[in-house]
């Protein structure tokens, strides 16, 4: 080894690797309570009802754009969450994720059954409320609250209990 470099830098090198229990109880401790707080805030945070934290509402179409029996896709409440809303009669629009409960394939609108279908493994969902009709998904659909308004129909929120 090189005097300088010794000189420069004094350690001492059998010495380098050690750990004293001290040491090491110490990290144990710090790293164990970080990990149970973060649990903690973790489990709070999900706990919080859903139906409790607030959503944006967004404008998803203009009434006349969508025609009786017709669909459109729209993404709620975050970019990627993929919903679909349809015009079931005049006047009267339903909203659900677009996504299955059984693996999160799409769901597509099936006018002429009237149903919500997904391809993947056959299910399919009733459009009347989103309860599962057939095939393997364990739960509804979610439901998406809708509001008609003068100027367009707007994603204000998700069903309680449906997220």
């Amino acid at each position: 080894m090189d005097d300088r470099l010794v000189e420069e830098f004094p350690v001492n090198w059998e010495d380098d690797d050690y750990v004293t229990r001290r040491e090491f109880f110490r990290f144990m401790t710090l790293a164990s309570g970080g990990l149970a707080v973060g649990s903690g805030a973790i489990a709070a945070w999900t706990t919080l009802s859903r139906s409790e934290r607030s959503l944006d509402e967004v404008k998803v179409a203009a009434a006349d754009q969508i025609p009786v029996g017709g669909s459109i896709a729209f993404e709620y409440p975050r970019k990627g969450d993929l919903c679909l809303l349809i015009h079931k009669e005049p006047g009267h629009f339903v909203a659900y994720s677009r996504r299955c409960t059984h693996l999160s394939c799409p769901v597509d609108y099936q006018p002429e059954l009237k149903r919500l279908y997904c391809h993947c493994h056959n299910g399919a969902f009733s459009l009347e409320d989103g309860r599962v009709l057939q095939g393997p998904p364990p739960r509804p659909l979610p439901r998406i609250l809708i509001q008609l308004r003068q100027d367009g129909i707007y994603a204000v929120g998700i069903a309680k209990g449906e997220v």
